[in-house]
């Protein structure tokens, strides 16, 4: 008789930034394991996000993920000049 181990699963809180897309929908990200997503609603962004991470986790051991304990989002202003699209996306006449 063989015995198989079946762990105990407890639920893991994660980070979620969802943000609207310039072209529709909205994005989302999960910094601790870096999987992102989209949907055309916050509440389809976030159910696809979490469907994505449950995959990547299913890969990747749940005890490498950075832990962040208490997570900060915020938003900075950059000038538009210090930003230069690479020669390949600019267009000649």
């Amino acid at each position: 008789m063989k015995l198989e181990f079946d762990p105990i699963v407890s639920p893991v809180q994660l980070t979620a930034v969802i943000w609207p897309d310039t072209i529709g929908g909205y994005c989302s990200l999960n910094p601790e394991t870096g999987t992102a997503s989209q949907g055309e609603s916050v509440e389809e962004a976030l159910a696809n996000l979490e469907e994505a991470t449950s995959l990547y986790l299913e890969d990747n051991p749940i005890e490498g993920l950075r832990q962040i304990a208490a997570p900060f989002v915020t938003t900075f202003t950059v000038d538009d000049r210090a930003w230069v699209a690479p020669s390949f996306w600019r267009t000649t006449s």
